[in-house]
């Protein structure tokens, strides 16, 4: 369809009903200043708030960059949209009528915005029916299991529109198509139905399962959660991504909770549809759940917008999958976190018990003082990473302070971050106050700039991130198409500690692998896997290219479009797949080096910047001292050793990595021969 022209009365309306505050903030986190909001500019690298948006000028402007107009301009830049297009979502979101220069167009349009609420129709009255489904004979077992296992009343389940999908194959399909009158294909975009294998017709995407509606923030269904009621797989079945279903900008809850966030000042966060429930039925009313894994920043920002403090509370499940989902979370929003834009906790509740466990034990009060003392999530981090560790042994204590200086090193130089370096000194020190002092300043030596694990820019070198990129890059592709060597890379890459990719768009699509090979093998089968105790043989067996390309189609075509290369390597490209045992070695010894190259930078430079005290000067200071006692070379030996302590110190560490660099320049060499 050609870019409609769009009436003058549309323009207006749209620029009437889209508030800059709304529109700027679902995009961008802003917090209030005075009569202003201030918020982090997105068309540059803003470390610190520099975009101000002023909901009396409808305007927004970067003090920085120099960007600024208003709602419409400012998607317009964001998005790279036209300027018709910008209308034309705003007006979808808002519900205003659409009204174009051309009648024939104007017929078009209005049939294409007519479909959407055909697809909230079909998924109203398919909620109707499950839930009818539900009181009915058939779904008895599956009301008996709400009331006596889930201990729902009544009203909750009328209240969360609870029903239950038969067993039958087209018990659905039969019922919208022969009496609501609604098309097969129109119940396929719903997510609804889904189409055979043979191309002859269709059947019930959802069938004897518990069936969860979905609602979008106006209350409108669009789409659904089924839970199996026989133990089949997967336990949780959920509608596919529609035209008017993204689950990474909706959160299921969101419709009943706003309001009650805003009144409680916090958003509790949780894993499933039925801890929510639980949770409201409890009368703790500011719950809601992801659709996904882990939280998107666009659901964050969501969530902020009801809370003036911008509190927010995760409370996962505190099994592993729960771990990484609260870590990925905190990953989205970690600087905002860090720059006090919001305040970002995590709850575990006691005994590893989901909401929906302890509240069949306990009351709401009890629940509520343990969200009031939820940890910040640094300091849940901090536990994540001392957790199982026996800081009596040398290997786990090391590894306890390289996980603590990797965490603190994201805190910027202020008193928040000797606050943490004096608690974790404390921790490690198991209450010694002498040795705590002593580890407290080693602590702050490494952690400035965490620039012992080679992550500050500023010992990049010209060349260094280009260098990076294809090394990274190579390793995925090997990855994705050398199936027999994926074991083998998770467990080099757990081993060198480079799980962590440098690129945010290799960080995404490592993220995308992880999650595709967890739903189809299990948490704790990959975690074996990574450390070794397992031989992997059935990550071989994932068509990764392909599941890969489905999931990104759907959740995030721009990032499809950007790994284009390495999910369909060219002549090229697969040259390098001709020797992969041989490229793998210098691939991860070439990440590798690239880490301790910058290491070295470091040290060198913290070696240089120490102030010597030359043999003479140590000579003069013992003779001041008029001390006689011992021998006269073992004193000056000693004193020098003393005086000179850290930068000895750090001329050791930098020919230990000097040494370690040429071993993997060996590597790398093997490789090339």
């Amino acid at each position: 369809m050609s870019v409609p022209r769009l009436h003058p009365r549309t323009i207006e309306a749209v620029k009437e009903r889209a508030d800059i505050v709304d529109v700027v903030g679902e995009h961008v986190m802003l917090k209030k200043k005075g009569r202003e909001f201030v918020g982090l500019c997105p068309f540059h690298d803003d470390k610190s708030p520099s975009m101000t948006v002023s909901p009396a000028k409808q305007f927004y402007y970067c003090f920085s960059c120099g960007a600024g107009g208003n709602s419409l301009k400012f998607l317009m830049e964001l998005k790279r949209q036209s300027f018709s297009d910008v209308v034309m979502e705003l007006a979808r979101r808002y519900s205003l009528p659409v009204e174009t220069l051309d009648a024939n167009q104007q017929e078009r349009l209005r049939q294409q915005l007519s479909r959407r609420d055909q697809l909230h129709r079909a998924l109203s009255l398919a909620s109707g029916w499950f839930r009818s489904r539900l009181q009915a004979p058939e779904g008895a077992a599956a009301l008996e299991y709400l009331r006596k296992q889930r201990g729902l009343s009544a009203g909750t389940i009328e209240s969360f529109e609870l029903g239950y999908a038969p067993e039958a194959w087209d018990g659905l399909l039969r019922h919208l198509q022969q009496v609501e009158g609604i098309d097969p294909s129109l119940m396929e975009a719903a997510g609804l139905v889904v189409p055979r294998k043979g191309g002859n017709g269709f059947y019930d995407r959802f069938r004897h399962r518990l069936m969860v509606p979905i609602h979008d923030r106006q209350g409108r269904i669009i789409g659904f959660g089924g839970r199996s009621l026989d133990g089949s797989e997967p336990k949780y079945l959920n509608s596919p991504e529609t035209e008017v279903f993204d689950k990474g900008k909706h959160l299921y809850g969101f419709d009943k909770a706003a309001d009650p966030i805003r009144r409680a000042d916090c958003a509790l966060v949780v894993e499933g549809y039925f801890d929510v429930i639980a949770l409201h039925a409890a009368g703790v009313r500011h719950a809601v759940a992801a659709l996904g894994t882990a939280m998107s920043a666009q659901q964050i920002t969501q969530l902020c917008r009801c809370s003036e403090s911008r509190r927010i509370i995760l409370n996962f499940d505190a099994d592993g999958a729960g771990v990484r989902a609260a870590q990925r979370t905190i990953g989205e929003v970690e600087q905002q976190a860090l720059q006090g834009q919001l305040e970002l906790r995590v709850l575990h509740l006691p005994a590893g018990k989901d909401p929906d466990e302890f509240l069949k034990q306990h009351s709401q009060a009890d629940y509520l003082a343990l969200q009031d003392n939820a940890p910040l999530w640094l300091d849940w981090q901090i536990e994540q990473v001392l957790s199982g560790k026996d800081l009596g042994r040398a290997d786990q204590f090391q590894l306890a302070v390289q996980g603590l200086v990797e965490l603190l090193g994201k805190l910027p130089q202020s008193a928040l971050r000797s606050h943490y370096l004096q608690r974790v000194a404390e921790r490690l020190s198991g209450g010694q106050a002498r040795m705590a002092l002593q580890l407290e300043e080693d602590l702050r030596q490494q952690v400035k700039g965490q620039r012992w694990h080679g992550r500050s820019s500023r010992h990049e070198q010209p060349g260094d991130a280009s260098l990076r990129e294809r090394a990274e890059a190579q390793l995925l592709r090997l990855y994705l198409h050398v199936p027999s060597l994926r074991a083998t890379i998770r467990q080099e890459l757990r081993q060198r500690e480079l799980e962590d990719f440098g690129l945010p768009h290799h960080r995404k699509l490592w993220a995308h692998l992880s999650a595709l090979e967890e739903d189809n093998l299990g948490v704790g089968l990959l975690e074996n896997i990574s450390r070794g105790s397992e031989p992997g043989d059935q990550l071989a067996d994932l068509e990764l290219p392909r599941l890969l390309s489905d999931l990104l189609l759907i959740e995030d075509s721009p990032l499809l479009q950007r790994l284009t290369a390495l999910l369909e390597p060219g002549e090229l490209q697969q040259l390098g797949l001709v020797n992969p045992s041989d490229q793998l070695r210098g691939t991860t010894a070439s990440l590798e080096r690239h880490r301790v190259l910058r290491r070295c930078r470091h040290l060198l430079e913290a070696w240089g910047s120490q102030r010597l005290q030359s043999l003479e000067q140590c000579i003069a200071m013992l003779l001041e001292s008029k001390e006689d006692e011992g021998d006269a070379e073992t004193r000056i030996e000693a004193l020098f050793q003393r005086l000179n302590a850290d930068a000895l110190r750090f001329q050791e560490l930098y020919y230990t990595e000097r040494q370690y660099l040429q071993q993997l320049d060996q590597q790398r060499c093997r490789q090339s021969a």
